[in-house]
């Protein structure tokens, strides 16, 4: 059981025991390590009894459910209380910013107990005589019930990844006499998926035997060529069986988006191709891979695929946006150093979070200072990699940013975000980031739309306006690399790059293993043709010190 899948499970039964109005005590115990769990680089459930005894970022009453669930794959006082509750509850709970109180308000005050009721009573201003419940506040939930019904049946790229990665090995030995390759959503690198879909020249009898023979669900023919199922993970594949001599024929129709493929069918296609490669030959194309198909433009494309500085992760040279445990960090200072060198990088920015960020632990001024002390003494040691000092700075209601310009003056660059009071116009918005923007201390403005793949829908944004004001102030656009962000969205990304702006792909780790993040940043950004050029996480050391010196002098700060 992963630990995402155990944090899961204690965070529903933190929010029961709050719709029952149990303990407050014990209801914080269980969200707050429902957070800490899923930042835990550790796999929880491979411990050994001693291993989970001294984990001492948890206590004693989190400890024992942890046991429960493992040894019998239930927590016994949620099952409880899941009983206790209609089944629509918990659907309910799914819906963001609609928390326990107000659900329990909706539940036992209006007999609301399904999202479908709960939209229905919003149609019907039935909410609005209760306190906390006004127009607004309607509004915004039946947003976010759309919002959850248009994201039904989908994955964000990296749970196609790694269902792929854990299948690859059987199904490639299985089918071994056959062609097999993932195409789709998945191939075509789209921030989100809608689960992993195969092309195959093994006959569907072969596909049909190998899914029942490996537990997958709910087994549904489409036709005499295509079968659906559900793995045990709860991703759903699509399986097409074509003929070995349209397998590249068969694999480019569904690699490519509608405008691509539309473009490439005017072209004098060949009758058979058992590789794309073949196909783009036969047109006397340079080859164009999937995660470029996204638009008609065939030879803008072309350049594109044909640029040998492409972003990659081996073109990655620092890591940018980082925390260590003087924050919501799991490792140290040292840690993350020595994890970022072992990569081959050679440098790495730590960026803590700010003191307006409490419920993360966020840096006071005197605790800024030790960290740089710490920070100075490590940088002798491990020369010539290098540690910058840098703070992920909240940008606040105003869009000031969390410190002092004195304070803000100690380090060397300064990553801005807005992590609070998200629910903005379009207006409010724009003027926190413009400001902060403006702001000569901000060097890199941290996940422009505060968007949250599948969960949370970002903040409303004037891209052109925001990218002119970034160019206009030289301040970094983050590409941030966590897969449940990958914001800036990449398709800004060439926009952003017409009028000069620079971008960076950093991993916004917590922990030494989150470094491996930039991986998804990188995916991201090579569906634009990104080129390492735009980078600043590509340049080298020396570069990104005289990047930073420079623009520190032209600032005057």
């Amino acid at each position: 059981m992963s630990n995402a899948a155990i944090a899961e499970q204690l965070d529903v039964l933190s929010k029961l025991m709050d719709i029952f109005g149990e303990n407050s005590f014990k209801i914080k115990t269980y969200a707050n390590a429902a957070y800490t769990i899923k930042k835990l680089p550790q796999n929880i459930s491979d411990m050994t009894p001693e291993e989970l005894q001294d984990l001492k970022i948890i206590g004693d009453s989190v400890r024992a459910k942890i046991t429960e669930l493992l040894h019998t794959g239930v927590i016994g006082a949620l099952e409880t209380l899941k009983l206790q509750v209609p089944p629509g509850i918990l659907e309910m709970m799914q819906i963001k910013g609609l928390g326990p109180k107000k659900i329990a308000v909706l539940w036992k005050e209006l007999d609301i107990t399904s999202v479908g009721e709960l939209e229905y009573a919003c149609q019907e201003n039935r909410l609005m005589t209760f306190k906390g419940f006004g127009q607004k506040t309607q509004d915004d939930i039946l947003g976010k019930i759309q919002f959850l019904r248009n994201n039904a049946g989908l994955y964000l790229w990296k749970q196609s990844d790694d269902a792929w990665q854990q299948w690859q090995p059987l199904i490639e030995a299985a089918f071994s006499g056959h062609m097999i390759r993932p195409v789709g959503l998945y191939a075509r690198q789209m921030p989100v998926t809608d689960g992993l879909e195969l092309i195959t020249t093994a006959p569907v009898a072969a596909i049909h035997t190998f899914l029942s023979a490996h537990s997958f669900d709910n087994i549904i023919a489409d036709g005499d060529t295509t079968l659906s199922a559900t793995d045990a993970g709860g991703i759903t594949w699509k399986w097409h069986s074509c003929p070995a001599g349209i397998f590249g024929i068969t694999a480019l129709q569904h690699n490519s988006s509608e405008a691509f493929g539309e473009a490439i069918r005017k072209l004098p296609l060949p009758a058979d191709a058992t590789t794309e490669q073949a196909v783009f030959e036969a047109l006397q194309l340079s080859y164009i891979p999937p995660f470029l198909r996204e638009s008609a433009d065939i030879a803008s494309l072309e350049e594109k695929a044909k640029d040998n500085n492409l972003i990659t992760t081996k073109s990655i040279k620092g890591i940018i946006h980082s925390h260590t445990t003087w924050s919501d960090g799991v490792h140290t200072v040292a840690e993350m150093a020595l994890a970022a060198r072992a990569m081959g990088m050679e440098y790495i920015v730590i960026s803590d979070h700010s003191r307006s960020a409490f419920y993360a632990n966020g840096l006071s001024v005197e605790r800024i200072r030790e960290q740089h002390r710490e920070i100075d003494s490590l940088n002798q040691q491990l020369a010539p990699f290098r540690i910058f000092k840098s703070i992920e700075a909240d940008i606040l209601n105003d869009g000031s940013l969390d410190y002092e310009d004195e304070i803000l003056g100690l380090f060397d660059l300064v990553i801005a975000s807005v992590h609070s009071n998200l629910n903005m116009s379009a207006e409010k918005a724009m003027q926190r980031l413009l400001t902060a923007v403006a702001n000569p201390y901000t060097t890199i403005l941290g996940h422009p739309t505060g968007r949250l793949l599948l969960s949370r829908q970002g903040y409303p944004v004037d891209h052109p306006a925001l990218i002119e004001a970034c160019v206009a102030h030289e301040v970094v656009l983050e590409i941030n690399a966590h897969p449940r962000r990958l914001d800036l969205d990449w398709t800004w990304i060439d926009n952003a790059r017409s009028k000069g702006a620079m971008l960076s792909v950093n991993p916004d780790a917590h922990a030494a293993e989150h470094l491996q993040l930039i991986r998804y940043g990188v995916k991201a950004a090579q569906k634009s043709g990104m080129s390492i050029a735009n980078n600043l996480s590509s340049m080298p050391l020396e570069a990104f010190e005289r990047f930073l010196s420079d623009r520190k002098a032209r600032k005057g700060i």
